[in-house]
């Protein structure tokens, strides 16, 4: 179904010695023609975010303005001597608001380190309105009688159900030494406003810091979550409501083979009648990349065994310098986001960083075109 894979650079951060990472867009209908609202931040040392900005372009991505900050999301000083700020954001239109919902969680930070501190982690959002402007940032709020010790919606994909309900996918930790588990919450949103309203049943792995940056998606009338993990594996699970989700499953090729994925989220591409997983994998030229982020690739899942068709596989951005024998120079591209654009065109986005090299790295987006659904 892939056509042609097609990519360019939206900033050169290697230009500039810096990168707007985690870049993340939707599209947004407009009168004058669609908007696409990506969100973005630097990125100045492991998990050390500056504030959130944004950039909107009108023209199909072609050029990306900016980026400027959104207001409330940069750090803030606490009276203990830490910051708190916000990463992992996502932006999603919300049709029947026609408002664009920012989600992701705070974090914390000492003397610009990130801090383990679990204390209040938890998911924030902002909310884009019609007019373009932010709405102050929220507090994801959870009312149950048991509120976990941490929980957080970074870097997730979310559905927006037909009613203007949301499914969002969390990760939760009921106590701070403990793995996370991963769960998925039903949501109320007005426009304004994000509501809990029910919550489905947890998995769980008891290895490293558990499962972790679930992302989930509807494809034919079930719902699929991926998941990262810690054990040398991702993850899938499978629910017909959103709620009750089955055992997660190892990601697997076609005949069975277990990929190798080294604590790296996956995120999913719906299109037409077919099922893509986009992730990266232990392979022969990356064997000394941290965590193996480079390449990215992409490959169809089969809906009725929820394996990886191995002859499907494509690398949509390539490894850049020598994964083996000078992988500290190699850009890492470990943080990226997919986007349905037309019924022939999705997106992916990723930052790159480069840690060795004062963490410059440019800015990326492909265009995936496919081939017309049923021969249209």
């Amino acid at each position: 179904m892939i056509k042609s894979i097609q990519t360019s650079i939206i900033w050169k951060g290697r230009n500039t010695g810096a990168t707007w990472f985690i870049p993340r867009a939707c599209k947004v209908p407009h009168p004058e023609g669609d908007q696409y609202v990506m969100t973005c931040q630097n990125i100045g040392g492991s998990d050390v975010f500056g504030p959130v900005h944004h950039s909107v372009s009108t023209d199909s991505g072609q050029t990306w303005p900016g980026p400027h900050p959104i207001p409330g999301l940069e750090r803030r000083d606490l009276p203990n001597g830490m910051q708190e700020g916000v990463c992992d954001i996502v932006p999603e239109y919300h049709p029947q608001t026609d408002t664009v919902l920012a989600m992701g969680h705070n974090v914390y930070y000492r003397d610009n380190v990130l801090t383990q501190a679990e204390e209040d982690r938890h998911p924030v959002y902002t909310v884009r309105t019609r007019a373009g402007a932010w709405d102050p940032c929220r507090k994801l709020e959870w009312h149950d009688a048991e509120v976990p010790a941490m929980y957080t919606s970074g870097c997730a994909q979310r559905v927006t159900l037909p009613d203007g309900r949301i499914l969002i996918p969390l990760s939760v930790g009921m106590a701070p030494e403990k793995p996370r588990s991963v769960c998925s919450a039903i949501c109320s949103f007005d426009g304004t406003t994000v509501r809990i309203e029910e919550m489905s049943n947890s998995l769980h792995l008891d290895v490293g810091r558990g499962l972790l940056e679930p992302c989930v998606v509807t494809f034919q009338d079930r719902y699929l979550m991926t998941i990262r993990a810690e054990d040398g594996r991702g993850y899938v699970s499978v629910s017909t409501d959103g709620l009750t989700w089955g055992d997660a499953q190892p990601w697997c090729w076609d005949d069975g083979e277990p990929l190798s994925m080294s604590t790296t989220q996956q995120r999913w591409i719906t299109h037409s009648d077919g099922l893509f997983l986009v992730y990266t994998r232990k392979a022969e030229a990356n064997a000394n990349v941290m965590r193996w982020r480079a390449p990215l690739y992409i490959a169809e899942v089969n809906p009725d065994t929820m394996r990886l068709k191995r002859s499907t596989e494509r690398i949509v951005f390539p490894l850049l310098g020598d994964g083996i024998n000078d992988p500290d120079h190699v850009a890492r591209m470990g943080n990226f986001h997919t986007l349905n654009v037309s019924p022939t065109e999705s997106w992916i986005m990723v930052g790159e960083t480069l840690p060795n090299d004062g963490w410059g790295g440019n800015t990326l987006m492909a265009r995936i075109t496919w081939t017309k659904p049923n021969g249209l």
